[in-house]
């Protein structure tokens, strides 16, 4: 069974058992996560939400919080001796689905 939710603003694909990394979210590592913004349940019977599926609730353990790799921002103006120099590490949340109710 898999399940599409919505996190993030983005929407996501899971399978029980797989690991994925998201938006940041407010939780600790070991807590339990629940996104109840579940829009499509697949498997043997098939939920499509309009825009969510009612009930379906999809719960996750939090295993690690981090930062991705510094990406370089650099913007400039030709011929005006305008630069400017800017790194950005994007912060994420690791989560392992532990389990799909529909």
């Amino acid at each position: 069974m898999y399940a599409i939710i919505e996190t993030g603003g983005k929407q996501v694909k899971v399978e029980e058992g797989q690991a994925i990394y998201i938006e940041k979210l407010n939780a600790a590592e070991g807590e339990m996560v629940t996104f109840d913004k579940v829009l499509f349940v697949g498997g043997e019977n098939v939920k499509v939400g309009s825009p969510v599926v009612e009930g379906a609730t999809v719960t996750a353990k939090v295993e690690k919080n981090g930062r991705q790799k510094k990406i370089i921002v650099f913007k400039y103006k030709a011929k005006k001796n305008n630069r400017k120099k800017q790194g950005h590490r994007q912060p994420f949340t690791k989560v392992v689905i532990q389990q799909i109710n529909a």
